[in-house]
């Protein structure tokens, strides 16, 4: 297969996997959702759950985008340095989004700063957004695929605190944020928080902290005891599905963090909903592909 071959069939393997992660959950949130079904005894919340599984299964019966809002396109990419397309990574990512508006079909959803125009592509001005991450020595490529909609946009937050605050001050940040906008976000919420020195790196690591499985925990021994000591106290709050109270607030709880100034200590916050559309794919030099998201998954 030669260069050109290749890049051709990268961008059909792509834009097929964006097809179908904005109609099919990956495997732990579906998992965790029936988790939180099955230890709920509201039936009003249960009504919302049993709405949530037919939406889906409508969704692969009918192959449609499981939320009208597709977002926007965000791919975080872990590339090794001999993997063969690398220098146009940027272009054929661009290329599969405009393919998967077309086959999917995805909304629209991307608006130009200052001129207030749909693209009617979604690609634009540094849109898709791709977050790199070179690999030394390696031929194989990761993407994770992430549909960032306007409702699970809504509570994303980044402060710095004063370092006094503490981490008090990170778990007020956290719980004034989710209690005032979270149900603008569709609950049950994946909840990710970035801690770091400055406003857009702990931005920036909330977001890649939804990209975790759920199940995983933070490394830092105090860290994890953190995720679950805010998890359970989100839980506590009773928010439920759609908002309307239930035994459960969120699909989980993840935490990611950088080294700090003495001077600052910077908190972000992201929100991902229920029906939350990421998936990971990994493809090698010869552009055969794995979905690891969604276990025997054919695209």
């Amino acid at each position: 297969m030669n260069h050109a071959e290749k890049a051709s069939k990268f961008i059909d393997i792509m834009a097929r996997f964006t097809d179908y992660s904005s109609k099919h959950l990956p495997d732990d949130i579906l998992l965790r959702l029936r988790e939180m079904r099955s230890e709920e005894d509201s039936d009003m919340a249960n009504i919302f759950y049993d709405a949530m599984f037919e939406d889906l299964r409508l969704a692969h019966e009918l192959s449609r985008p499981c939320c009208q809002d597709t977002g926007m396109l965000q791919f975080f990419v872990q590339v090794g340095t001999r993997f063969p397309l690398i220098d146009e990574l940027s272009e054929l990512l661009r290329e599969s989004v405009i393919r998967a508006t077309r086959t999917a079909p995805l909304r629209h959803n991307v608006v130009e700063v200052f001129d207030e125009k749909n693209t009617g592509t979604n690609v634009g001005t540094h849109i898709p957004w791709i977050d790199w991450e070179i690999i030394p020595d390696s031929d194989e490529v990761k993407i994770y695929v992430y549909m960032a909609g306007g409702g699970c946009s809504l509570p994303g937050a980044a402060q710095v605190l004063m370092p006094l605050e503490g981490y008090e001050g990170i778990v007020r940040f956290v719980f004034d944020r989710i209690t005032s906008y979270g149900i603008n976000a569709c609950p049950p919420l994946f909840v990710g928080i970035g801690i770091a020195g400055s406003a857009e790196v702990a931005a920036k690591l909330s977001k890649k902290a939804l990209l975790r499985p759920i199940g995983s925990v933070n490394p830092n021994a105090k860290g994890a005891e953190l995720e679950m000591r805010i998890a359970n106290g989100l839980n506590a709050i009773g928010i439920g599905p759609g908002g309307i109270s239930g035994k459960s607030s969120v699909l989980g709880v993840h935490i990611e963090q950088a080294g700090r100034h003495p001077a600052t200590l910077a908190v972000g916050l992201s929100t991902g909903c229920w029906a939350h559309r990421r998936g990971l794919i990994r493809i090698d030099s010869e552009i055969n592909y794995e979905i690891l998201t969604h276990k025997g998954a054919t695209i």
